[in-house]
């Protein structure tokens, strides 16, 4: 038998964890967040201590080990090769850099880190940190950012809008201003290196942790990427990107079928309430959730009038 549609149940960052985090994820999406500084909602993630479940209370990797490939998929490899979350950016993030496969694996022993964002809401004015300045050579980027707040000059900064999407590759310099809620696809990594956090401090007056040098040696001085252009494919129906880790789709006022593909497993995300029917069923997938749809699923019948969908590039 073919596998359902699973509606996951998000783990959450909140807290100290997300100083620059607020309770949009609620207001907006009516999640139940731990409190009002809960900058992450990982609505599909096998993260240690972060996993997200299902509604039986079994968590990510528990249903990979149950149903296997069934799930993943042929072409998918382990671990489980992506993280999908929704943020809350009430202050501004930290100035941050992420390594490359290589880097993470010989460094950390890890993967690395390439993600992408796609602009749920943003207050007027709001931006991101999209690279570094051009002409800005690695010998300056490190003097300034020993300095700390003379790394701010050099920061390329992009005004951001709803709908746009933002391609982030290991290696280029960024940062999430404040006052944008967003959808984050990435590869299922916590390696993260940090340049500048503002000059914050919490209540016992100290700083968070930087890692500037390397920060510096995995940073790309050279990225001067643009936001991305989606391609119709279908009616209602977006590519936004297909890249080596991940491929992400848009949903507009959509009304058809969504096939199975034996080979990987897919990540749906209602913007707006989504309805989603099969031979055995069917779902109402509320705004701001996700469903995992197994590799070896039922032919669906999506609804959608705004979502998105990510999947493993094969």
């Amino acid at each position: 038998m073919p596998l359902a549609p699973i509606l996951m149940t998000p783990a959450y960052r909140y807290g100290k964890m997300t100083p620059w985090g607020g309770n949009s994820l609620r207001t907006l999406y009516q999640k139940a967040i731990p409190d009002d500084r809960t900058g992450e909602s990982l609505e599909v993630s096998a993260i240690p201590g972060l996993e997200s479940k299902n509604p039986e209370g079994e968590t990510l990797p528990r249903l990979i080990e149950k149903y296997g490939e069934k799930l993943t998929g042929t072409q998918v490899s382990s671990p489980f090769p992506l993280l999908l979350k929704l943020l809350d950016a009430r202050d501004t993030l930290s100035v941050q850099v992420h390594p490359d496969d290589a880097y993470a694996g010989r460094v950390e022993n890890k993967l690395g880190k390439t993600e992408a964002w796609h602009i749920l809401y943003a207050e007027p004015g709001a931006e991101l940190v999209y690279g570094i300045e051009a002409g800005v050579t690695k010998e300056e980027l490190m003097a300034a950012s020993r300095a700390g707040a003379a790394v701010e000059k050099l920061l390329r900064r992009v005004k951001v809008k709803a709908g746009e999407t933002y391609y982030i590759p290991a290696g280029m310099v960024h940062a999430i201003g404040s006052g944008i809620v967003l959808y984050e696809i990435q590869q299922s990594s916590d390696v993260t290196y940090r340049f500048y956090d503002w000059e914050r401090t919490d209540e016992k007056g100290n700083k968070r942790e930087l890692h500037i040098e390397k920060a510096v040696d995995v940073t790309d001085v050279n990225a001067q990427l643009k936001a991305v252009q989606e391609k119709e494919m279908e009616k209602g129906r977006y590519l936004l990107l297909n890249e080596k880790y991940f491929t992400t789709e848009r949903f507009q006022d959509y009304d058809g079928v969504i096939a199975a593909d034996p080979r990987r497993f897919a990540l749906l995300t209602a913007v707006k309430d989504c309805r989603i029917a099969w031979k055995e069923g069917e779902m109402t997938l509320p705004a701001g959730r996700t469903a995992l749809l197994p590799a070896d699923g039922y032919e669906l019948h999506l609804q959608a009038p705004a979502a998105l969908i990510s999947y493993p590039t094969c």
